[in-house]
């Protein structure tokens, strides 16, 4: 007897729809077409979370950066409507920017001006993005100059003289060309410095603020008389020996003979070098077409324009990378106080420099207060990115003496070969043939050419050190003003993030 067949036949596929028939017959896999989607795995959840946070947030903060941005430029673009003839001057601003220590890029603190104060527009933007934004101080109609210093010391050397050319023009030394009177935009000196009292000067950093007002004094303070300091040197550096020839009281004739010897003469000698040889100088000193009253340091100095102390911090080395890469993602910060020192600058409001307070120095003070620190006022400013300087920039004096000390020690062999070879008393080596050694004239402008950098190098460190206060002169508490925001919570407060 058979058992009757219980299973239940097999359901007929269900025939595909006429979307996925057409998407068929395209080339697409059939397997494709039947995949099921599903969730991605552990280790892709991971990599998406993470790429779509940190991309989120770059995004955020770009916008951010455009918002803050526009919102400066409408509240100072009113600036720019107003008329003006067409042979005035613009408002101007001086930008000084100052090397920062440690640093090879010289320019940094002035790349911080023009990408945050000025403010110029990135080169992208996301969807929807306003790419409208203007430059705060071109919407303001406000030129500026960049002045940096390439070396540490020569922003207090472009300042100084500046000021000591100006004081020479209003003496009368140095009188202006009939030619330049002639033209329509010229202004007289007062004119010029009434100009410059309108505008401002930005002062990036505290490096900055140091060679600024060293070189404010130094303008101030230093004789009229131009001084040419590698002529200086020069005459300096003859008197120490290093390049005098060798004493050889054998081969004197005179000497054998009894007579006094004669010193050789550098133009007699086969090789001399050029910067050797100096006019013999006259018994009396020559005297200086400047007057001793010129000279004297007036008892107070005019109006400088009003400063705007912008902070600023370089961050470098191994060490600081976390904090680079936490900035780079967080542009709206320094946007945002670029931007507001912006429009500081623009809407110059000002009040008087606080000075440094009078240090009374009493009896036993070391010990009854031990470890205080008096008030420096304006002078304190962006103390604190001092202590960003890296470490190895304190020996920066006694790596200066070492390499002096080994130039020296390997000076004498070099000269000698140098003499040898231009004397004719040997023949040149295969190597020296090849790559020819310096002459005593090269070895003597190497020489002249190191000796002023090192020097420079020095004096301008010992400026910017952190264990040096900023200077003061008593004469700049009626001259200088600072550039500041009118009230607290006013229409300029940046928008809230």
């Amino acid at each position: 007897m058979s058992v009757p067949n219980t299973t239940t036949p097999a359901e007929a596929p269900k025939p595909p729809s006429g979307f996925r028939t057409a998407l068929r017959y395209t080339g697409i896999p059939v397997s494709w077409l039947d995949k099921r989607p599903k969730l991605p795995s552990r280790n892709w959840l991971i990599f998406l979370s993470v790429t779509s946070s940190v991309t989120g947030y770059l995004i955020y903060d770009r916008r951010q950066c455009k918002r803050i941005k526009q919102h400066y430029v409408d509240l100072v673009k009113e600036q720019a409507d107003e008329l003006v003839g067409s042979l005035e001057w613009p408002r101007k601003v001086t930008v000084y920017g100052a090397k920062w220590p440690g640093d090879e890029d010289y320019d940094q603190a002035t790349k911080y001006f023009r990408k945050y104060v000025k403010v110029r527009v990135m080169s992208f933007a996301f969807h929807g993005a306003d790419t409208s934004t203007k430059p705060i101080l071109v919407a303001a109609a406000v030129d500026f100059e960049l002045i940096s210093g390439k070396r540490h010391g020569d922003l207090a050397e472009r300042v100084a003289d500046d000021i000591r050319k100006r004081r020479r023009i209003d003496l009368g030394i140095d009188p202006i060309p009939e030619i330049a009177k002639a033209l329509p935009t010229y202004k007289s000196p007062q004119e010029v410095a009434q100009h410059k009292l309108e505008g401002g000067i930005v002062i990036i950093g505290r490096p900055t603020l140091k060679e600024f007002m060293v070189g404010l004094k130094r303008g101030w303070t230093d004789p009229l008389d131009k001084v040419d300091h590698e002529e200086l040197l020069a005459r300096e550096l003859e008197s120490d020996g290093h390049f005098d020839e060798p004493e050889e009281p054998g081969d004197d004739p005179s000497a054998l003979a009894g007579g006094k010897p004669t010193p050789p003469s550098p133009q007699n000698s086969p090789v001399f070098s050029p910067l050797q040889i100096r006019p013999s100088s006259p018994s009396t000193k020559t005297k200086s077409p400047i007057s001793d009253a010129m000279n004297v340091p007036p008892s107070s100095i005019p109006a400088v324009p009003p400063l705007l102390l912008l902070t600023f911090t370089n961050h470098i080395g191994l060490s600081q990378i976390p904090i680079m890469i936490w900035e780079w993602f967080n542009q709206r910060h320094k946007v945002r106080s670029g931007a507001e020192a912006g429009y500081r600058l623009v809407m110059k409001h000002t009040r008087p420099i606080d000075p440094p307070a009078e240090e009374s120095i009493t009896m036993f003070a070391d010990i009854t207060r031990p470890g205080e620190t008096i008030s420096q006022g304006d002078l304190d400013f962006d103390k604190q990115a001092e202590s960003w300087f890296k470490n190895s920039l304190s020996k920066i004096p006694s790596d200066i003496e070492k390499t002096r000390e080994k130039y020296y020690k390997d000076l004498p062999a070099r000269l000698a070969v140098a003499r040898e070879l231009a004397r004719g008393l040997r023949e040149p080596t295969k190597e020296e043939v090849n790559n020819p050694p310096p002459t005593e004239v090269e070895l003597s402008a190497e020489r002249m050419k190191k000796e002023l950098r090192w020097r420079r190098d020095v004096a301008g460190w010992n400026i910017v050190k952190p264990e040096e206060r900023v200077i003061w002169d008593d004469r700049f508490q009626d001259a200088l003003r600072i550039i500041t925001d009118k009230d607290e919570g006013s229409e300029a407060s940046s928008p809230a993030l």
